[in-house]
């Protein structure tokens, strides 16, 4: 039989040594040590405690150095006076020059001050000019006063505000002239705030107008307006077309809200709905082609209200066009509700039978009150369109948006919401938007 012999095959590896006891695993380059018991690893401590012991024992028992005789020898320094100045120390750093403390210099008769240091060499001689290279001593000549002179001769000052501080030629001081602007010298008979009239003609809102006049976007008449300016009916109006770029980069959210968000600020422990506008919450439909933007959450405002506990389609934008256009004091788009409803009656009224539906409870009489002779808060209300989609449900089309309108129109006909959702803003309509997603709308969408 053949024996095959394989080439540069490495040796197994020795689990043994040469006296038949099982070696250790082998870790990094070298064999680890054995574990030492625990009685061992005492006697090395007490081992290492002892020389340490022994080495502090040699290093106290060391003679001290021998101090040098002749530095000995030397006279001692004078110690400084208590609470007085060391004149062989120079002063440190914290430490104020004490003029007062050389006793080489004579006393001046103006407030006790040292008087001038001797001529001579080193010496301040005033009459001497200084030479090339001496410093110039301005402290010596701060005071040019004559020594006769009282230093507090001038009279205190007085607060001539207060008029009992006043002398009898006091004379106030001259205003500058306000400058008129004559853009702003017309009467309001004579028109009304241009950003006002950018408003009603739908060219901005009335931000957006005092941003645009103010940045020189704006003429009259030819002439560049001002803030402020107020213009007839007749006045021809021109607005840049920088201005108009910058209202097509201005964007508007259609997001589905759902029921525990509020509409607007955050209001007890609810958070607003625009916290939904985030990247992760955006209809993978969305056909509007617009890329998110940073700049996008920037003055995003609701254009509406939604309560907390309804649904339904909410508008958020940064245009104010928009924004008049929907919640405007002129607005007349139309806002469309489906509305589940429970009948339970008025105070006072024949009870119905039980298990009577809302439709067959429900009077014609106060349907058509529905549609139009209710009054709110003293104000009556706008027409509108209510008729019913099923048994329990109502179809609400609104042309205005009073706080909870709809409940509070449904109980003066004894009628109680269980759950509202608006499905439609004038020409939007909610369509199969998820809820709590959103979209942009559209370039060519408009309400």
């Amino acid at each position: 039989m053949a024996t095959l012999t394989l080439k540069n095959k490495k040796p197994a590896a020795k689990t043994r040594n040469a006296e038949g006891e099982k070696r250790a695993p082998i870790r990094g380059k070298g064999v680890s040590k054995p574990r030492p018991s625990l009685a061992k690893a005492q006697a090395e401590r007490a081992e290492r405690e002892e020389r340490y012991q022994q080495a502090q024992q040699q290093r106290n028992e060391r003679p001290a150095p021998q101090r040098d005789v002749r530095r000995d020898e030397r006279p001692a320094r004078p110690g400084p006076r208590p609470g007085g100045f060391q004149q062989e120390r120079p002063p440190q750093r914290s430490e104020p020059f004490r003029r007062d403390e050389r006793p080489d210099r004579p006393r001046d008769d103006r407030q006790g001050r040292p008087g001038p240091r001797p001529g001579g060499p080193g010496g301040f001689n005033p009459d001497r000019p200084p030479q090339r290279g001496e410093p110039v001593r301005r402290n010596e000549h701060r005071d040019e006063r004559p020594a006769d002179r009282p230093r507090d001769d001038r009279p205190p000052r007085v607060d001539q505000r207060r008029v009992a501080n006043r002398g009898p030629n006091f004379e106030p001081p001259q205003r500058p002239q306000q400058r008129h602007n004559p853009a702003r010298e017309v009467s309001p008979e004579d028109g009304e705030r241009l950003s006002k009239r950018m408003g009603e003609l739908k060219l901005a809102s009335r931000r957006e107008a005092d941003d645009w006049i103010a940045a020189g976007w704006v003429r009259v008449n030819g002439k560049v307006a001002v803030l402020g300016q107020r213009v007839g009916p007749d006045v021809q109006i021109d607005i840049d077309p920088a201005a108009r770029n910058q209202q097509a980069q201005l964007v508007t959210v259609l997001l589905h809200k759902p029921i525990g968000y509020v509409s607007g600020q955050a209001e007890d422990g609810y958070e607003p709905a625009v916290v939904l506008f985030q990247p992760e919450n955006r209809w993978t439909d969305d056909a509007s082609g617009i890329k998110p933007n940073a700049g996008h959450h920037r003055n995003l405002a609701p254009a509406g209200r939604l309560d907390i506990d309804s649904t339904g389609l909410l508008v958020l934008t940064q245009d104010g066009r928009i924004a008049r256009v929907l919640i405007g004091d002129d607005s007349d788009v139309e806002k469309e509700y489906l509305v589940r409803v429970e009948y339970v009656g008025l105070p006072g009224a024949e009870p119905v039978p039980e298990g009577t539906l809302p439709n067959a409870a429900l009077s014609n009489n106060k349907l058509a009150l529905l549609n139009h002779g209710l009054e709110l808060d003293g104000e009556a209300l706008k027409p509108a369109k209510v008729s019913w989609q099923n048994e329990h449900q109502l179809r609400f089309v609104l042309r205005e948006g009073k706080k909870r309108q709809i409940r509070r129109m449904c109980e003066l006909v004894g009628l109680k919401v269980v759950g509202l959702k608006r499905v439609r803003i004038g020409r939007i309509p909610l369509g199969h938007l998820p809820v709590g997603q959103w979209r942009y709308l559209a370039p060519w969408e408009k309400f």
